[in-house]
């Protein structure tokens, strides 16, 4: 039988206080995360941006978007590494319907 997949957006934000090469470092991770488990459309650095309002006293934070085509299960993993990674302060993950 063959797997179901979906087309699904992950922004997640880096805290802006780490070392530019930590920011690089944790950004590159979840890339191949992704990139391992899925099919990666495109990816977007969108930098440092101020954040709506301070998230644990940051003003700013580094953020990344990627657009992916997985199956159903690896976007509840990938959420499940967001929230155990020191340096990511938000994440979110949405499916794109087609």
């Amino acid at each position: 039988m063959e797997k179901l997949t979906s087309k699904y957006e992950t922004i997640f934000i880096v805290d802006a206080t780490l070392a530019d090469d930590q920011i690089a470092a944790t950004v590159e991770k979840f890339r191949a995360l992704v990139e391992a488990n899925a099919t990666i459309e495109k990816v977007e650095d969108w930098g440092k941006r101020r954040l709506a309002y301070p998230i644990n006293d940051m003003p700013e934070g580094y953020y990344t978007l990627i657009s992916f085509t997985s199956d159903h299960d690896f976007p509840t993993e990938l959420d499940r590494i967001y929230n155990i990674t020191d340096g990511v302060i938000r994440s979110m993950i949405v499916k794109i319907d087609e």
